[in-house]
């Protein structure tokens, strides 16, 4: 059993003050699978969006959106539960490729496309029902000069222009979007507090 911390944190735009921020636990002995994150990290997810008052407009997640195996990623999945806007936001890509690196500008990106995935249990490669081999899924985006890129994609309700621009214009002094870069900061207090406490 692995017990897990969420945090959410809520900011103004574009300001990013933060403006509310909840945190949740819970226990799971779902195990670790690549491509099933919501499953293992959804229950306390949802337990921090419950104790938020206000309802955020658009939520960033640091992980895939629709750029995933089953087109279904941690911010697709919750944002179907959620019922608003979401990104999804990661640091490395799970599923689907790209012609080579963005540049190494701010701002600079490249196409990510689907492809044909490989079916691990089986050690085959297997066609996806959610995507045509080389449609796009998503977006490899420089939020920092000189950077490693992040894998950008839409989550729910939203398009990948519009999630692209919010990344840029939330990602002000460092790779990651503040509102990530703040959510962890949280998460680490949290876990700090309970390690404390036992």
């Amino acid at each position: 059993v692995a017990r897990f911390v969420a945090a959410v944190v809520v900011m103004a735009f574009p300001s990013l003050e933060i403006i509310e921020a909840a945190t949740a636990t819970a226990e799971t002995s779902f195990p670790y699978i690549p491509g099933l994150l919501s499953f293992r990290e959804g229950p306390a997810l949802a337990g921090a969006f419950a104790r938020l008052r206000r309802r955020p407009e658009v939520v960033i997640f640091d992980g895939q959106g629709i750029a995933h195996p089953r087109g279904l990623g941690l911010a697709a999945h919750i944002g179907l539960l959620l019922a608003c806007p979401t990104v999804g936001c990661a640091k490395s890509r799970l599923y689907g490729e790209t012609r080579g690196e963005p540049g190494p500008r701010r701002g600079n990106r490249r196409a990510l496309v689907a492809t044909r995935a490989a079916d691990r249990t089986r050690r085959r490669t297997v066609a996806t029902a959610t995507f045509r081999p080389g449609q796009r899924i998503g977006t490899v985006l420089r939020t920092r000069d000189g950077v490693k890129p992040l894998w950008v994609s839409c989550g729910h309700l939203i398009d990948l222009r519009s999630a692209e621009r919010l990344i840029l214009r939330t990602a002000r002094r460092f790779r990651q979007p503040e509102p990530i870069r703040a959510a962890h900061k949280l998460v680490n207090s949290e876990l700090r507090r309970i390690t404390a406490g036992q």
